[in-house]
């Protein structure tokens, strides 16, 4: 595909075809489904830096009277996370919530199995709940269903979101807490079909135990919301859909998200392969998409709404997955470059055009551990995966998101391995051009594009199909000067540069040239 492409390309520069320029099709009629908030999650996980030395370092000069890093707060609320998971992951499958609240003084310290650290237990359930309510953000709680029991879920739920009279409220209460946290999410355990997994079940008996954990937590505050542990491992010895299917199966009745987890890398150094996971995400997303239809044309939800798709975990990882790397405490530090935020934008691309079913996403994870912002003692920088992640959460939702038309070159995919030992992929018809684009009641409308391309901008015609543009459109345009270009705490080569305005007018055709190896978004107007 490439060759030819190349071989039009000298045709035209031989005068002997014309060229055409891409086009991307805006129809604010063809909707897909309300793009919600959070889409643009993260998550705080018991491992390597993330708490301990990132978001919480007591006694640090950076750090205010509650131990948290005001630097990376105020990064963190740039940022936006609309919801954030805690506290793991696999750390949770031998956590027990109890040893994590109290004085701090009388907390255990514990052996941390999922990533071979001492677990202090010094931040737990309160501390994590100030820090959310800090950075104004929604929290999102996984209760351990490997080591755990039913029982001590229920508890948990009571402690958190009961105002008084049982014994966990009391206690809560004690704990210097009068009113309830109110956890709306809880998730029933983490990637419970993984052998890793401590407390690791079948697919049969996660179900099982998820139903009755589901039982007890509902009847002790009925509005939570509940996620299942879907499918994690898409190995080729894995049968991941008929997990999702079981799972489904017995709790269609239950729950109210379905979580998947996806992890991607570019070890042999292929650009277009790596540029082309995201459309792999979509691919896993339309096919248990069709297996929640099939739940739900038999489920009995009442008023609730169907089961939507939570990415509760997704994110790039491969590049410090050694054994030295994986654990401890400086576990899975990965310095990100732009061809990382490329791929990011990507994801968040995948994920608004699926809005009708994904309701919720979580970039894993918030500092220092596969994350957008590192820290070190004396100070931080946000990595080349903070700023789509950041546009999208500034702008990227509220809105419905839009059937939108591409007609752009395209590119094919050798075989490949998404990273973590998952399946093959190899892919057809990969369009340089990567859009979504979303459309508000006021008339605003948002239009994401990334083009793949490494060498080539892209000029393309932006035609409104219902209404016309109108006034100017503001341009942001995360790049860089080639595509391994990264940050550190020399500064940064890779962020968020606003591009002078793109006057519209009032028609119904506009033209940009979207550059080499970028992610731009689009923020304008369009009258019916």
């Amino acid at each position: 595909m490439t060759r030819c492409l190349t071989l039009v390309a000298l045709l035209i520069a031989a005068g002997g075809l014309t060229a055409q320029n891409a086009r991307i099709k805006i129809d604010v009629d063809r909707t897909v489904g309300n793009v919600h908030e959070h889409l643009y999650g993260n998550f705080v996980e018991h491992l390597g830096r993330c708490v301990y030395g990132g978001i919480y370092d007591p006694g640090n000069p950076l750090s205010d009277e509650n131990g948290f890093r005001t630097d990376v707060m105020e990064a963190v609320v740039d940022l936006n996370p609309t919801i954030v998971r805690y506290p793991g992951g696999n750390f949770v499958s031998n956590y027990h919530w109890k040893d994590g609240v109290g004085p701090v003084d009388d907390r255990p310290d514990r052996m941390e199995l999922a990533w071979n650290r001492l677990e202090s237990n010094h931040f737990g359930t309160n501390e994590f709940m100030d820090y959310v309510k800090e950075i104004g953000t929604e929290p999102y709680f996984s209760v351990n269903m490997g080591t755990g029991t039913i029982e001590e879920a229920q508890q948990w739920v009571e402690y958190t979101n009961v105002k008084e009279g049982p014994y966990y409220a009391e206690l809560r209460k004690q704990h210097g807490y009068p009113e309830p946290h109110n956890i709306k999410y809880w998730s029933l355990g983490n990637e419970m079909d993984g052998f890793w997994q401590m407390g690791h079940l079948n697919a049969e008996d996660y179900a099982k135990k998820a139903r009755e954990a589901a039982k007890l937590m509902q009847l002790t505050d009925p509005s939570i919301k509940l996620i299942a542990a879907g499918a994690s491992n898409f190995r080729p010895d894995a049968n991941p859909m008929e997990w999702n299917r079981v799972v489904l199966e017995e709790l269609k009745d239950v729950v109210d998200y379905l979580a998947l987890h996806m992890y991607v890398g570019n070890p042999n150094d292929n650009y277009y392969n790596f540029m082309a996971t995201p459309l792999v995400l979509e691919q896993r997303t339309h096919l248990v998409k069709g297996l929640i239809d099939e739940m739900m044309s038999r489920a009995d939800r009442g008023e609730r709404d169907p089961i939507y798709i939570a990415w509760d975990e997704y994110n790039i990882w491969y590049r410090w997955r050694s054994e030295e790397t994986m654990t401890g405490t400086r576990a899975l530090e990965e310095k990100y470059n732009l061809e990382d935020a490329l791929v990011i934008s990507g994801f968040l691309n995948a994920l608004v055009r699926n809005a009708d079913v994904v309701k919720m996403a979580n970039m894993a994870q918030l500092v220092n551990v596969i994350a957008p912002i590192f820290a070190e003692e004396d100070g931080i920088f946000r990595q080349t995966i903070y700023y789509p992640l950041q546009l999208f959460a500034q702008n990227m939702h509220g809105g419905e998101s839009l059937d939108v038309y591409v007609d752009s070159d395209t590119y094919d995919t050798e075989r490949f391995f998404l990273g973590l030992g998952e399946s093959q992929a190899q892919l057809q018809d990969v369009p340089y051009l990567d859009v979504s684009a979303m459309y508000k009641e006021n008339g605003e409308v948002y239009i994401a594009v990334v083009n793949r391309h490494l060498e080539d901008a892209l000029a393309t015609d932006l035609i409104c199909q219902t209404g016309n543009f109108t006034g100017e459109f503001e341009v942001y345009e995360v790049n860089g000067p080639d595509i391994k270009a990264g940050n550190d705490f020399s500064g940064e080569q890779v962020r968020t540069v606003k591009k002078e305005n793109l006057a519209v007018g009032d028609g119904e055709r506009v033209t940009y040239s979207f550059p080499a190896h970028s992610f731009t978004l689009l923020k304008g107007k369009v009258s019916k």
